[in-house]
């Protein structure tokens, strides 16, 4: 537990902010002292400068030893620090102590999380044999007509007042689980990409067959309320989601969200493959030829992902690398590599004659020395050939590389009107189990180059491998319009849905592909903070080392009023953020997928970097199995080694829970309140009580962090009475103290206000927004954390990054222990908040 008070002056600021205990030593005072400080320096500096005098530093010292006494007096007086300290070593004989068996603690949040993921994969399945099953006795009509709900007309009127065609009456309703969005929980709806014709029989049909998942659906979230948004995305373009919403269009009011982009979408579609463009700059592609061709390459890479491996050729007279770095190798398709790639593209320049044959041959070199090198994604292999025609004699390229087994597939890209030399492009596509497409205009890139992405789901279709998938982190900012974006980090489980019709087995038609989505939040609930300590914290892991969740990933950033995801919020590799593991030790541990743990000396910073600390950690690491994932977990030498458990009855902890003075972090899971949709809307203390007082027996509450709440209750509740005597004592009340308040380990607070509202300089202080100060899913308080590395009733004053228009506000904050045996752990903290 930690301590801390705070006191303001209305005219007066006085403090400094230090790293270390002596230079912490400036803070808050009396406002009295503040200004006969000021007097005696100001008129001593004068002597000093008109009558040649000078300080002795004996004087100095003198001074500097009765401001540090007032000081200490001070925030002793007024948060309490002694009183609480004594209550804790009077209940030392109730107390047990343990250590925290790090590997132990993370094998368990593992398994849960495999189990809560596990849920999400049932579901998918779930869906994918509902919409094979719904295919398989569904017979296609060209001339059908059926009224689906399309959600960007669902509850749209015409001039007569009557429902739009497609529209029609849906009822929407705010549900907090969705992040109190207007949506429908009983019904599915589908949303057509503005280029796809929302009435094409494909489309109709589709629509059609794919009514039977809602059913599906509503019994997946009946049997997992943790669920979110459930989807299935067609090959023909529609986007069927769960629960139904109203699609908002963007600013020139089109739909651009086509689900066959989705990284989901296309990793549940393709197995890893490894990709070399090859693109013709000779003279004859200038123009709109050039402009096209550029569109494509673009289109292609963005049907990439982590997984899958690339590399681009220009040729013309001879060949050259986009990427001269890249020459003669494949790189990760990751979104750094992708936009650079995108911008060498740009700068792309016709001229010659173009010759394809040793761009081919180039090709084939890369894709086979990374195969015969075990490098790149071990799996498909393709050259996408994108040009206006291929005049030479290229048979022998193929003969000498690829033939007979055609192990390396090429698809060819005609671009521009004129169809001269179409014969040749087709023959390439053909005799190397690829596919031929003709791109006239910008407007067919999108669908042509989807193409690919069947041709090379065909083996996947045909064998009926149902992988599923899971993907890095992301911020689907798409669907919602800005209002509504929670901007929350999830993760994405998907499976490909295939035909089972006996006339389609062979030629492998890919239907779509089934999805959900996971907030990273929910999952990171499963690790309870209060089981880590002070400085620890878990994280997530994808196994190409990226980062899923961290408590220093930070992926956004403010625009004006507007937090905006920052450009490559996702790829953060974990070398970046826990930069001390220099010789990536842990990063390549986890992932290989391995179990394990690692020591290291780190420097951390808080008070968003402002403020650094030295700690050594502990690093438990571990797979999550059935899915690409580890997580890890972190816990600091020192405090951070030990937990304490005390033991106080129900009926006594309730009533000192209740107290007006108390709440406790609503971030952390006390009590499951997202099972039953009656309980959504309770805080984590409404629920705990409830709980407790047998008016919700059912709910799901974590009995040792309750029992440590209720004992931290118990513990802390005299101090109400003596901050409120304070408080009352108006002829012995300092200026300047403002708020005074105390955090334990179990994310309990309790706080005071020394001043009215009207004399209150952070009037924000100890609000839903206030997140410095508060126990948040990935931190404890910056005030907490800081002052558990000083002694315990030893106070560390600094300042906080923001400032107010009476001036800057000093934060007193000192550390609670409990000592049994040879064994301290921190109790909590006490803080004194002054101006």
């Amino acid at each position: 537990m930690q301590i801390a008070a705070a006191a303001g002056m209305n005219r007066w600021s006085w403090g400094t902010a230090g790293n270390a205990s002596k230079s912490d030593k400036s803070g808050p005072h009396r406002g009295r002292l503040m200004m006969l400080l000021w007097i005696i320096l100001s008129s001593s500096l004068c002597r000093m400068v008109d009558g040649q005098m000078k300080l002795s530093p004996e004087t100095v010292q003198q001074w500097a030893v009765s401001f540090g006494k007032e000081m200490a007096a001070l925030s002793t007086r007024y948060s309490g620090a002694k009183l609480l300290q004594k209550k804790y070593k009077d209940v030392e004989g109730m107390v047990k102590i343990e250590e925290v068996d790090g590997e132990e603690l993370v094998k368990k949040f593992a398994e849960e999380m495999e189990e809560m993921l596990g849920r999400k994969m049932k579901s998918v399945k779930r869906l994918a044999e509902a919409a094979e099953d719904a295919d398989l006795y569904h017979e296609y009509n060209e001339t059908l007509e059926f009224e689906y709900f399309n959600s960007l007309l669902i509850n749209s009127v015409d001039e007569d007042g009557n429902s739009v065609s497609l529209g029609g009456e849906f009822p929407l309703e705010k549900n907090e689980h969705f992040d109190k969005l207007p949506v429908n929980t009983q019904l599915s709806n589908i949303q057509v990409p503005t280029n796809v014709y929302n009435r094409d029989p494909a489309i109709l049909n589709g629509a059609y067959m794919s009514e039977a998942l809602n059913d599906v659906f509503i019994d997946n979230f009946q049997k997992d309320p943790t669920l979110t948004w459930q989807y299935f995305g067609s090959a023909t373009g529609f986007f069927r989601l769960y629960p139904g919403i109203q699609w908002i269009p963007d600013e020139n009011g089109v739909v651009t969200f086509d689900c066959r982009n989705r990284n989901w979408y296309i990793q549940a579609a393709t197995s890893p493959k490894d990709v070399v463009i090859v693109v013709d700059v000779s003279g004859s592609m200038k123009g709109l030829r050039l402009t096209i061709a550029k569109h494509t390459i673009n289109t292609i890479l963005d049907t990439l992902g982590e997984n899958d491996f690339v590399n681009i050729i220009a040729y013309s007279d001879y060949v050259r690398y986009v990427e001269p770095c890249f020459k003669g190798t494949l790189v990760q398709a990751d979104l750094d590599n992708r936009e650079h790639f995108k911008l060498l593209i740009e700068e792309l320049h016709v001229k010659g004659e173009g010759k394809v044959k040793k761009a081919m041959k180039e090709s084939f070199k890369i894709l086979n020395e990374a195969a015969a090198q075990g490098q790149g994604s071990l799996c498909n292999q393709a050259i996408m050939l994108i040009t206006d025609g291929a005049m030479e004699d290229f048979q022998d390229v193929f003969e000498e590389f690829n033939w007979p087994e055609r192990r390396v597939r090429v698809f060819t890209y005609l671009i521009g009107r004129e169809v001269t030399f179409a014969e040749n492009v087709k023959w390439i596509a053909c005799n190397n189990k690829g596919y031929y497409t003709h791109v006239s205009t910008l407007a067919d890139v999108q669908e042509n180059v989807m193409e690919y992405l069947h041709v090379l789901s065909r083996p996947m279709v045909i064998n009926h491998d149902h992988d599923i998938i899971w993907t890095e982190a992301y911020m689907d900012t798409v669907l919602f319009n800005s209002q509504a974006q929670s901007l929350l980090l999830m993760t994405s489980v998907a499976m490909p849905v295939f035909s089972k019709k006996k006339e389609t087995l062979s030629h492998g038609i890919l239907l779509g592909v089934v999805g959900a989505d996971v907030a990273l939040k929910e999952l990171m609930r499963l690790v309870s903070r209060y089981k880590l300590g002070v400085h620890g914290y878990g994280y997530l892991l994808t196994n190409n080392g990226y980062i899923l969740s961290h408590p220093d990933l930070r992926p956004l950033y403010k625009e004006g009023k507007k937090l905006k995801p920052k450009p490559n919020y996702n790829s953060v590799d974990l070398a970046e953020v826990e930069w001390e593991d220099t010789e990536e030790k842990l990063r390549t541990a986890m992932v290989k997928g391995e179990t394990g743990t690692i020591s290291l000396d780190v420097r951390t910073s808080v008070d968003k970097g402002m403020r650094v600390m030295f700690l050594k950690n502990d690093y438990f690491y571990t797979v999550i199995n059935e899915t690409p994932f580890s997580l890890g977990i972190v816990l600091t030498r020192g405090y951070g080694q030990y937990i304490f458990t005390g033991n106080v009855s129900v009926e006594e902890g309730l009533h000192d829970l209740m107290a007006p003075d108390l709440t406790i972090a609503n971030e952390w899971t006390y009590c499951e309140t997202d099972i039953d949709p009656a309980h959504r809307k309770l805080s984590q203390l409404q629920a705990v009580v409830r709980y407790l007082t047998g008016k919700e027996p059912d709910l799901e509450c974590d009995g040792q962090l309750l029992q440590q709440t209720l004992f931290d209750a118990v513990v802390t509740a005299p101090m109400e009475a003596y901050w409120t005597a304070l408080m009352l004592n108006t002829s012995g009340m300092e200026e300047g103290v403002e708020t005074a308040f105390l955090g334990t380990r179990s994310g309990l607070l309790r706080f005071q206000r020394y001043t009215g509202m009207e004399k209150r300089t952070a009037k924000s202080f100890l609000t839903s927004t206030d997140k410095e100060n508060m126990f948040t899913l990935d931190h404890f308080p910056v005030w907490y954390r800081r002052a558990s590395e000083y002694p315990a009733g030893q106070f560390l004053y600094y300042m906080p990054r923001q400032e107010t228009r009476a001036g800057r506000i000093v934060i007193a904050a000192t550390a609670v222990t409990v000592t049994v045996g040879k064994k301290t752990a921190i109790a909590g903290g006490r803080m004194t908040r002054f101006v």
